[in-house]
């Protein structure tokens, strides 16, 4: 079987044209080189290299030994990175942060699923919102972060990292059970002019989208209450004292005192995604916890809340 090392000096000689040259970029003694290219040819049983006036170049055979060496070293390479992956995800540590909702919903089955697949990996869990998590994710706080944004926003948080889409959250639009258009089949945004509402606190991503919406829709929404908690909205919406919406991430359990419908002719949506600093290096265990949440998010997405329109 031929010699890796030797190949490789080979290949060096080649394409560098001399022994000295080679040794340099080796870091090996130019007699050491020789000996190299020497045992080579005693193994191949032919010459591989001839001096001339103009340097070393390589024989036919050699010529055809250097390219088929570059095609081993490429997939070598290629074994070693996939070797690399491997025992990447049997030990080390994952650091993952999500937003609260997804943290609840999305979270609990990954990581169950993640720790019965890779129980070697050491795998945190910090919550935060978006704006708070993505600075942290690329100053190498965290190594992966669940993170959403809405179309046509300012606020992208996703900005400079490596994200995979996990799903589409719509937020649907909760009533007080006795609210009089809890009966009405088909709803729209312009149905909503002049409740009074309940929301995130105004700073917060979920909210401004919510007054993007309603503006859009022809109004202003008059915004009585506010919590960053979607428990406490559907409890003051259950209360009668507004309306709100609310992603269906954070409706997995929905207060028996409000209904929920989704709107016509399409309910406004956030995106969710799997985000990963872009530069190389990536831990191989956060790609191999992307693969268990889009898995989670497909079966999610099926088990989808239903709702009128």
């Amino acid at each position: 079987m031929l010699n890796l090392g030797r190949l490789q000096v080979l290949c060096e000689v080649i394409s560098r044209g001399s022994f000295s040259a080679a040794a340099e970029a080796l870091s090996y003694t130019q007699s050491a080189v020789s000996q190299a290219i020497a045992r080579l040819e005693a193994e191949t049983g032919t010459t591989l290299v001839v001096r001339d006036r103009r340097g070393v170049r390589p024989t036919a055979a050699g010529a055809t030994l250097v390219e088929h060496a570059e095609s081993i070293f490429a997939e070598v390479q290629a074994a070693e990175a996939d070797l690399a992956a491997v025992l990447g995800t049997r030990a080390g540590k994952l650091r993952v942060a999500s937003f609260p909702s997804a943290g609840a919903t999305l979270m609990p089955l990954a990581v169950a699923q993640f720790r019965e697949r890779h129980p070697g990996v050491a795998l945190s869990l910090a919550e935060g919102e978006p704006e708070e998590v993505a600075p942290r994710l690329r100053a190498g706080e965290f190594d992966l972060a669940l993170l959403f944004e809405f179309p046509g926003a300012r606020e992208r948080p996703g900005d400079g990292l490596r994200s995979v889409t996990l799903l589409e959250d719509p937020m649907h639009v909760a009533l007080p059970a006795e609210h009089p258009l809890a009966s009405k089949r088909a709803l729209t945004l312009a149905d909503l002019e002049g409740q009074q509402w309940v929301q995130t606190s105004s700073a917060s991503p979920c909210a401004r989208h919510v007054v993007r919406s309603c503006l859009a829709a022809g109004f202003e929404p008059n915004v009585t209450f506010e919590s960053d908690d979607y428990e406490t909205i559907q409890g003051l919406v259950a209360a009668g004292v507004g309306v709100a919406l609310i992603p269906r991430l954070a409706l997995t359990r929905v207060h028996h005192g409000i209904v929920v419908r989704a709107l016509a002719p399409r309910s406004p949506a956030r995106k969710v995604t799997a985000a990963t600093l872009a530069k190389p290096g990536v831990v191989p265990a956060a790609r191999a916890m992307i693969r268990v949440l889009s898995e989670v998010a497909t079966r999610y997405e099926g088990d989808a809340l239903t709702v009128a329109a």
